[in-house]
């Protein structure tokens, strides 16, 4: 049964990009269903990033459409997208070195009066706000179980830290959706598990969607409730994760049986 234009998130169509003739993106079209779980996987190199990049403004030039919410992103600049509550985290966390893990965090949430600067002389104006941010963003990094490095800078946290940072950088502006670029790599299997457990907590407690990019298949398989593979800059196979596995184009392309 299709699903009704109110049910979806996210539509692609027929979303392309070339890197001097090369088609690292290629006539990719697919919907995200509200309040879901999704998954993207493929080999390295297959365009999973670039599609990422183009959905969330980092790529501006590309042909085809890209939707969300029922508005056409094309040529928006990052910020407006993240504004319009669509947010994304990189494969290669991006933190302010200059700042603590908590501050960090507490960057992405949205609308604080003490960035404004005709408010930031009075104080009394947003230390309210800004001590309700703190508390939200302590009990993020609880779950996340990097709240003892808050007074750390990112300098001195491991890879796998500065992921679960970035991720709860990002949750701190309460977004519609997010695009997770491989949120468990090269953090502990444990975790990993952990951190999708988050993932799917966020999702039914706030109907918070989830496009998410990932290498650990296991962990991945037991979450989405759908898989697009892409390969070569397209969409070979999209369905349950029990249906993907047995897909013969999937197999040789990506799980390599």
């Amino acid at each position: 049964m299709p699903l009704d234009q109110n049910d979806i998130t996210l539509r692609l169509e027929n979303v392309s990009k070339s890197f001097g003739g090369i088609k690292a993106v290629n006539g990719v079209s697919l919907t995200v269903r509200r309040g879901s779980i999704t998954g993207l996987i493929g080999p390295n190199g297959s365009g999973k990033s670039t599609l990422f990049n183009i959905i969330s403004g980092v790529e501006r030039k590309f042909s085809g459409n890209v939707v969300f919410d029922g508005k056409r992103l094309n040529g928006l600049a990052p910020h407006k997208i993240f504004d319009l509550g669509l947010g994304r985290t990189f494969q290669t966390p991006r933190l302010f070195t200059g700042m603590t893990v908590l501050e960090n965090a507490m960057v992405g949430a949205k609308n604080q009066r003490g960035e404004s600067p005709l408010r930031a002389p009075f104080p009394k104006d947003w230390e309210p706000q800004e001590m309700e941010v703190a508390k939200k963003t302590q009990d993020q990094l609880k779950v996340l179980e990097i709240a003892q490095l808050y007074d750390k800078p990112p300098s001195e946290i491991s890879g796998g830290q500065m992921k679960l940072l970035q991720l709860a950088n990002v949750l701190a502006g309460d977004p519609k959706m997010l695009l997770l670029d491989e949120p468990t790599a090269g953090v502990a299997p444990r975790l990993a598990q952990d951190i999708f457990l988050s993932i799917e907590k966020q999702c039914k407690e706030k109907g918070t969607t989830f496009f998410i990019i990932e290498h650990r298949l296991q962990v991945l398989f037991k979450h989405v409730q759908k898989v697009y593979v892409m390969h070569e800059g397209r969409i070979i196979s999209e369905g349950a994760p029990s249906e993907i596995v047995k897909h013969r184009e999937v197999i040789d392309a990506y799980l390599g049986a």
